[in-house]
């Protein structure tokens, strides 16, 4: 049965996936809601595009569901919040599962659930938060064929420029998607590693567990094409993209060049054609 709802995730075709991530507001960080204030046309912006999912959150997944016909992307319902993303950290960190995730996502007619799985310098109990969650929502996921996406994520020590900062460690990254996967991830969704050319690496170390590339921060057209097209080569199964689509100045035309880098193996080149 999972098998069925992740058919509804990856194309038929190049069996890769484009999930655009809108589920910023949910972290209480003014500096995530630029470009999505009104949510509602920045889902309806995207959805136009036509990429394969979108990933929102159980309060505005309406915005996508309610869109007419048949066509529109699918739904990836984010089941968890934290506040480990500003630059000043408050006292006390956590990181929260809503109540009866998984039978929210299906009222919701999501095909996948999302969670984080953090490692955050000196801020061990975040991580237990992370591990719990995955814990009490793994049999729920398998009870009601739900897949279950989990999102290690590798932090920078707070204090060396502030606020959310990744570490493109390989040597840090490799042992945290193993856990996600030793913790019963159906797809894994993680950082670049600093060295691209490494990222075979992730992919391996996940085993047949098909990997997504998160996108991290705003970047030109070029880099963001370019890292693209690398990762696909390295074997990833797809790619996770939320700024570097919703706050480009032009969402359908950056959408449409990533989807033919990732379905249909165009150079970097080709897909600028999109933004020319």
């Amino acid at each position: 049965m999972k098998k069925y709802r992740l058919n509804r995730l990856f194309n038929e075709k190049s069996n890769r996936c484009l999930n655009v991530a809108i589920d910023h507001g949910f972290f209480n960080e003014n500096i995530f809601l630029k470009s999505i204030e009104n949510l509602q046309l920045a889902v309806e912006t995207v959805a136009t595009a036509g990429p394969d999912a979108i990933q929102l959150t159980v309060g505005q997944a309406h915005y996508l569901q309610s869109l007419p016909g048949k066509n529109k992307p699918t739904l990836v319902m984010r089941t968890d919040v934290a506040n480990v993303y500003g630059k000043s950290l408050p006292s006390h960190l956590f990181s929260r599962m809503i109540s009866d995730p998984v039978a929210q996502a299906i009222n919701q007619d999501a095909a996948c659930v999302v969670v984080n799985l953090f490692q955050i310098p000196g801020q061990p109990k975040v991580s237990d938060h992370c591990i719990q969650n995955i814990l009490k929502i793994k049999p729920l996921c398998d009870r009601f064929s739900m897949p279950l996406m989990i999102e290690p994520l590798v932090f920078q020590s707070n204090e060396l420029e502030g606020g959310y900062m990744v570490d493109g460690a390989l040597d840090k990254i490799l042992p945290l998607v193993r856990q996600a996967v030793e913790l019963g991830a159906d797809i894994i969704k993680a950082d670049p590693t600093t060295n691209v050319n490494e990222y075979h690496k992730v992919v391996e170390i996940a085993g047949k567990i098909p990997v997504m590339v998160r996108g991290g921060g705003k970047v030109s057209d070029t880099e963001i094409l370019t890292r693209t097209k690398a990762m696909i080569e390295q074997g990833v199964s797809g790619i996770v993209y939320g700024r570097n689509i919703i706050q480009h100045r032009n969402p359908v035309a950056i959408t449409k060049a990533l989807m033919g880098i990732v379905h249909h193996d165009l150079t970097v080149d080709q897909a600028l054609e999109f933004l020319n």
